[in-house]
């Protein structure tokens, strides 16, 4: 397998700078994720890494040795696709040999390779038949099943579920993340999708604008998320922010008022996710503007001093209609702390449960 490094990676195209200077580091074996919205760079850096684009600045590096301008033929390199991209007048194991035919194999060992992969996949069954007679979902696995059969030492993986239904998605996140343990092989997952990311992946890289915002855990990207653009990306449904002002230790958003750990000045923004609020007695006030059913969870958008935020809770009773005038209250200890002029997250403050005050 492959150790991966970016170094100062960088592409332009006329008038346009997809990925500026990014530097990133993939251990050996591990299983990382690229997520960004469309035209952050994700994928334009895949294609740098599979050598279908050249960097126009930069060095690309396998094991410690620059690849830059090494052949996408040469750098054994597995990639399955978002179309998938399978002959349509080629079986399911000719698909799958395809890539071994570049490399010069006697016969046997090539259809030992291809009922291995196969098998891997679990298509082992499906072999004779053509693209047109396999479903969306075995369509995945014949692709993925051609990706792996000549044994790469990285696996690129650009949007595989996207073309998927949302039951077949769960499936297979499970499936390649099962495969890619099994092999130990490097895997680069491209996606927009953040629970495709935080569910595969060991750690999740948040691009933006061609730049890396933040490479985290899972974990750390929605409990430490490093800037207001990460806040925002990550979770569903999306985090509320607040607009405030911060003056020593008060920091103040409309008629809320809490008490920070340390001095701080100026503009801020406060962040505070839908499933860190709750219904209470006394509190924030607000009317029930909408009301969302999600399965057993129901999404309440509120109207109040704060503009417009989102409670979400669990369904039971008690449940306020539409119109009705409610109180919310929520863990100060939960929420997150932007400045307002550099989006990035005030890291040491915490805002902790009694410090609530007055306004």
């Amino acid at each position: 397998m492959a150790r991966i490094e970016l170094r100062n990676l960088r592409k332009d195209w006329p008038g346009v700078t997809a990925v500026d200077g990014i530097n990133l580091r993939v251990d050996d074996g591990s299983f990382v994720a690229l997520l960004g919205p469309s035209g952050c760079g994700k994928s334009t850096t895949l294609f740098m890494l599979a050598g279908i684009y050249s960097p126009s600045d930069g060095e690309i590096l396998f094991d410690g040795a620059r690849v830059n301008e090494v052949e996408a033929r040469d750098r054994n390199i597995g990639i399955v696709f978002q179309s998938y991209a399978l002959y349509p007048h080629m079986t399911a194991a000719e698909n799958i040999g395809f890539p071994l035919r570049f490399q010069g194999l006697e016969k046997a060992e090539a259809d030992h390779r291809v009922a291995e992969a196969a098998a891997l996949v679990q298509v082992d069954q499906l072999l004779q038949r053509r693209p047109a007679q396999l479903s969306g979902g075995q369509q995945q696995r014949v692709a993925l099943a051609r990706a792996l059969v000549k044994r790469p030492r990285l696996l690129l993986l650009d949007e595989p579920l996207s073309n998927l239904d949302a039951a077949l998605r769960l499936t297979m996140r499970s499936e390649i993340r099962r495969l890619q343990r099994h092999l130990g092989i490097t895997t680069i997952l491209v996606t927009h999708d953040q629970i495709e990311a935080t569910t595969m992946a060991d750690r999740v890289v948040v691009m933006n604008r061609g730049r890396i915002e933040q490479e985290a855990t899972a974990e750390d990207t929605y409990r430490r998320p490093r800037s207001l653009f990460v806040a925002g990306f990550i979770g569903a449904p999306p985090i509320n922010l607040v607009p405030a002002l911060a003056a020593g230790d008060r920091v103040t958003a409309g008629e809320v008022g809490l008490r920070a750990s340390r001095p701080v000045t100026g503009e801020v923004v406060v962040g505070v996710r839908p499933e860190h609020l709750r219904l209470a007695a006394s509190g924030v006030h607000g009317r029930v503007a909408a009301i969302e059913p999600m399965g057993r969870e129901v999404l309440l958008a509120l109207d109040g001093p704060l503009g417009r935020i989102h409670l979400l809770i669990a369904v039971g009773a008690g449940m306020p209609a539409e119109g009705a005038q409610v109180h919310v209250d929520f863990d100060p200890a939960d929420t997150l702390l932007f400045d307002r002029s550099t989006s990035l997250r005030i890291e040491d403050v915490t805002l902790t449960p009694d410090a609530v005050v007055a306004v």
